[in-house]
């Protein structure tokens, strides 16, 4: 029922992207809250295409996502050497929080857990994404099963449930997938990286400037050079050789 046709290259990902233009991104939005199935929502970037290029699983995982966005400026290469429309970037820091918002501005009753990093920033980050709305938390280093059941548990029948994944790639989307298909009612599944780290001010977010010129990477690895050196500085030139030679 949720898995779609395998691929055979990180380079199909691009053609599986949901491509949303800025004005329609409320429109987006409503579409995702109004959804009576068992959906996923992700994100790719040039991190987590060079992780599908290089694992069958992640590429699967990647695969069946249903509403798979574009991240970065890499992906909008990606998009343009695929001839393809790049359109908005929705990075999951600021599209994940107007998802929320709107999400409680609506009349749809909704049950929220968010799943992933740790205390404190998990309940700090959870508290400031949510504004205060009631939701089940639980940090990122259980096992698969844990998660399983706190959904099982606390997810009530007939009501949208939301659940922010805050776990990092690929952790998130291989979760997603077993989540999705743990419930019958409708849910939507959000893998949202770092997220919650965001949200508590654990990391800083780039100054506006840089975020416009597409270079809140440069600002990221100049923050935390030893954690995200092998992402950036030998993560580009694998991508840009993944994204011509699985063409």
């Amino acid at each position: 029922m949720y898995t779609k046709l395998p691929l055979r290259t990180a380079s199909e990902l691009i053609d599986r992207l949901h491509i949303v233009e800025d004005e329609k991104r409320d429109i987006f939005i409503d579409e995702l809250l109004e959804t009576k199935e068992q959906k996923i929502l992700g994100f790719l970037n040039q991190y987590g295409f060079n992780l599908a290029a290089e694992k069958e699983s992640v590429l699967s995982s990647f695969g069946n996502i249903d509403y798979l966005l574009r991240d970065g400026i890499g992906i909008k290469l990606a998009c343009r050497w695929n001839k393809l429309e790049p359109g908005a970037n929705l990075n999951g820091t600021d599209f994940i929080p107007e998802l929320i918002k709107k999400a409680q501005d609506s009349p749809i009753e909704i049950d929220y857990f968010v799943f992933g990093t740790q205390s404190p920033w998990l309940e700090t980050g959870a508290r400031n994404l949510m504004e205060g709305q009631e939701c089940h938390t639980l940090h990122g280093f259980y096992s698969e099963e844990k998660y399983l059941n706190c959904l099982k548990k606390r997810a009530r029948k007939g009501v949208l449930t939301i659940v922010v994944l805050a776990m990092g790639m690929p952790k998130q989307e291989h979760l997603a997938n077993m989540l999705r298909k743990s419930v019958s009612g409708p849910i939507l599944v959000v893998c949202g990286g770092a997220i919650i780290d965001f949200q508590a001010e654990r990391f800083d977010r780039a100054p506006a400037l840089m975020r416009r010129l597409n270079l809140e990477w440069l600002f990221r690895l100049i923050s935390e050079p030893q954690r995200l050196f092998r992402r950036y500085m030998l993560g580009i030139p694998k991508f840009l050789y993944y994204m011509v030679a699985n063409k």
